[in-house]
């Protein structure tokens, strides 16, 4: 499989199909940066984890060059840095036990040109050789201008496949704005109450973020924790880590719909769904 990126690093992990260039893979991942995957893909890669009749991919489309430093990993440039988070992606894929990790190594600045293609081409191939059934990506209300536009290339992937070669189920899952504000109706609550020990080494492995100043380990478990209490006002809980997505098949699997209409639908039904609540503030 030939990725358009100099610096793309693939690392295959199972065994590859004769004549296919990755392993098939049930559950795939597609994300801008190294470790988001472990804070929204958490579900998949348990539900993956050791099994035989299931194996998880993970993309990272970035080179991970932006994020934030500070501590021991102040003093490193762009350069280093890139290096040092496409090593830790690696070994949280032997980690959680992934079939691959591709890291395409697109500089952030590029994947948001509108007009930039090459990664497109790269998601297509990965998504024809890979043959996922479920697909998580970023949401459409994330407020990470990277992360919407890795969902946008994403989109544009999909829009190349023939509808039978297309994911069944496409979640857009929470990083950079939770989800618990969406009506119940459109939010789909996936459940990662397993394994501790592993969930906390996927995100523990990313020490350039850790100890570099954001406490992602720390954050992502307390949102897990309180979307499965908070979930439902007149319920137990049902379990004690939970992680939301938006359902986007309605415009992953129609090549007609337009994404800001979709996104405006949503908006209203939570706006209605304040509304009719607003009536309870009059005397």
């Amino acid at each position: 499989m030939n990725l358009h990126h100099p610096n793309h690093d693939l690392l295959i992990r199972r065994e590859t199909p004769s004549g296919r260039p990755l392993p098939r893979v049930s559950h795939l991942a597609i994300a801008a940066h190294q470790d988001d995957v472990e804070i929204f893909a958490c579900h998949g890669i348990l539900e993956c984890f050791r099994r035989e009749d299931r194996n998880f991919g993970a993309v990272i489309v970035t080179d991970g060059a932006g994020s934030a430093r500070t501590g021991r990993y102040s003093a490193c440039g762009d350069e280093d840095m890139q290096g040092i988070r496409r090593e830790e992606q690696r070994q949280a894929a032997a980690i959680g036990d992934y079939a691959f990790v591709a890291q395409l190594a697109y500089p952030s600045a590029r994947i948001r040109e509108s007009g930039e293609t090459d990664s497109v081409d790269d998601l297509v191939a990965i998504l024809e050789a890979s043959a996922p059934e479920t697909l998580y990506l970023h949401n459409p209300f994330d407020k990470h201008a990277t992360h919407v536009a890795v969902l946008g290339k994403c989109l544009a992937a999909m829009r190349r496949l023939p509808e039978e070669q297309r994911p069944k189920r496409i979640f857009g899952c929470e990083v950079w704005r939770d989800l618990d504000w969406l009506p119940d109706a459109r939010k789909v609550a996936l459940p990662v109450d397993g394994m501790p020990n592993l969930r906390a080494a996927l995100l523990r492995v990313f020490d350039s973020q850790i100890s570099g100043g954001k406490r992602y380990d720390l954050a992502a478990e307390g949102r897990r924790m309180a979307n499965a209490t908070f979930h439902e006002s007149h319920e137990v809980d049902k379990g004690d880590r939970l992680t939301f997505a938006l359902d986007l098949s309605p415009i992953f699997h129609d090549e007609t719909a337009d994404p800001q209409n979709f996104l405006d639908v949503v908006i209203n039904e939570f706006r209605n769904e304040v509304a009719g609540n607003a009536r309870l503030l009059l005397p």
